[in-house]
């Protein structure tokens, strides 16, 4: 057998492209005491994972030239020299862009416990996606029954789930920005939303949000950048709460040349809390969140929407896509057979 993974290349200037990243393979690794190797079934893609590809520290540590790109999968256990961890075990963890992993059973990874949903949910709603959606709108966003929520980029994984999330615990309204007319059909017909914008088709998107909330935000979490929580302060709502789940527009954007946030006055007068979100913050909760999610799932009260790729090999032109805008849900690519 040959074990595939895809590196970086070279540090990311501006948005990232296929040229970035190079395909290496090797020995399949063997596990040593303690240890057992995971063959992967499924990879994410996910749109964070670029601020750590231009060679600089963020909330995370800056990609490492020549090493497996990391990220998230969905797999089975192989080969098992650890006595909790049996040979064929499906299990979701911190795989990265590979084809096999050694691991140990310590960090994201969890046994695949949920019958009778594709595997690759488990690097969707049911995995990072989806807890960030959970805990960015309960926790970070303190989600009170009767709130009033925009969601930014709601078209993408962790923004629909939210949508939907908020939208089933009783809000009074969930509105979604996406940037197609098919996205916000979506999140209408489907999802639940109330309404949708499509930023691309308005001629004033500020008037736009003010139209389609005209009782203001009680809740935006946001998915994209500075630029987008700037614009809707002026409409939050008193003790209103920004959740800064992402920042989508500003990844592959030099620091200097970022938008800033010039509408701070909301922050006194309204008394609006803004917090930043980093999921792990919550893993003693993971257990209960995935659980509640898959009985959404069961009931038909959280809908999902995967794009899928096949072959490492797609891995690169599948995250670059992502900045080019032509992502509709969760990108997942099939690296390995699921049987």
């Amino acid at each position: 057998m040959t074990y595939r993974y895809v590196a970086l290349a070279r540090y990311c200037d501006g948005l990232p492209v296929e040229d970035d990243f190079a395909i290496h393979e090797g020995p399949v690794p063997v596990p040593g005491d303690g240890q057992f190797r995971a063959r992967h079934i499924w990879n994410s893609v996910d749109p964070g994972t670029r601020s750590r590809l231009s060679g600089s520290d963020t909330y995370a540590a800056a990609q490492t030239l020549g090493k497996p790109m990391d990220g998230f999968s969905v797999g089975v256990i192989e080969e098992s020299k650890h006595p909790d961890w049996p040979e064929g075990t499906q299990i979701f963890f911190a795989g990265g862009w590979r084809t096999h992993s050694i691991l140990n059973g310590k960090g994201f990874i969890g046994k695949v416990q949920e019958a009778g949903l594709p595997l690759s949910t488990w690097i969707g709603v049911l995995g990072v996606p989806g807890l960030t959606a959970w805990f960015g709108t309960r926790e970070i966003g303190r989600f009170r029954e009767g709130d009033r929520v925009l969601i930014s980029s709601a078209a993408g994984p962790v923004g629909a789930t939210a949508g939907q999330l908020a939208r089933a615990w009783g809000a009074s309204r969930v509105v979604g920005i996406a940037g197609t007319a098919e996205k916000c059909a979506w999140l209408t017909e489907e999802a639940g939303f109330d309404a949708a914008i499509n930023y691309k088709a308005v001629d004033d998107l500020d008037a736009a949000i003010a139209e389609n909330m005209p009782e203001g935000v009680d809740l935006l979490f946001d998915n994209v950048g500075n630029r987008m929580i700037d614009r809707v302060l002026p409409r939050m709502r008193y003790k209103g709460r920004i959740c800064v789940s992402g920042q989508v527009a500003d990844y592959s954007v030099a620091p200097a040349e970022r938008d800033g946030i010039r509408n701070t006055m909301p922050f006194i007068t309204h008394q609006v809390n803004m917090q930043g979100l980093v999921v792990f913050t919550f893993a003693k909760g993971f257990a209960e969140a995935l659980t509640g999610m898959a009985k959404m799932i069961h009931a038909g009260q959280l809908k999902l929407k995967e794009e899928r790729f096949e072959g490492l090999d797609a891995m690169p032109s599948a995250f670059c896509g992502l900045f080019r805008g032509e992502n509709f849900g969760r990108r997942v690519v099939r690296v390995g057979d699921e049987t």
